[in-house]
């Protein structure tokens, strides 16, 4: 990775981090110049607008998020071990950035606002429930799952498990939330599995 490449990774993981806490609509070139020390016109050189500033950030999430929680359940043998790889690579996103799951932040911001950052977001958002049916459609391949599981209802309710672990932990501040989420991800594998 050139020098250049290396600062525009640290200046996007500082922007990450910003977005995580105040949102992409707070994440601003004058912002992020106070967070790294740059000047704005060096920042305004990289990104070239607000907008622009946004989609990269976001762009930056979706690989890091498939680096450390796609990829590694990817490793893990097909089945149910997958899926609850999955699961626990995403309880580990979220607590990576001080604000929580980006994408979560971002899905609240834009869902009812047309554009880029809307339709990037849908993508992404799309491409996780694809995962997740996937990992699902192979465990029940393997056998690990019955034949009557159907992969879209549990990426749909995985990914709701994630949506409500992110408000009762971060908004409401729930100790206990981790132990509802993991209990209620046991209770989707039980009604999933082969008996």
């Amino acid at each position: 990775m050139s020098k250049g490449q290396e600062t525009k990774t640290a200046i996007l993981d500082e922007a990450l981090a910003v977005a995580s806490q105040v949102g992409f609509t707070g994440l601003s070139i004058g912002h992020l110049a106070e967070r790294t020390g740059m000047s704005k016109s060096g920042l305004f050189a990289h990104f070239q607008s607000k907008e622009q500033l946004q989609l990269q950030t976001l762009d930056h999430a979706k690989r890091r998020f498939i680096d450390t929680t796609v990829r590694p359940a990817l490793i893990v043998p097909r089945g149910e071990e997958r899926v609850r790889e999955l699961f626990e690579r995403w309880l580990v996103w979220e607590a990576e950035l001080p604000g929580g799951c980006i994408f979560v932040t971002g899905s609240i911001e834009f869902d009812d606002q047309p554009g880029p950052m809307h339709d990037a977001l849908v993508a992404d958002q799309r491409d996780w429930l694809d995962t997740i049916a996937t990992v699902v459609e192979a465990a029940v391949s393997e056998g690990d799952f019955h034949d009557g599981v159907d992969p879209r209802q549990v990426a749909f309710e995985l990914q709701a498990l994630t949506l409500g672990f992110h408000h009762v932990a971060r908004l409401l501040g729930d100790e206990h939330a981790v132990d509802h989420v993991r209990a209620a991800f046991e209770a989707i594998l039980e009604r999933a599995r082969a008996h």
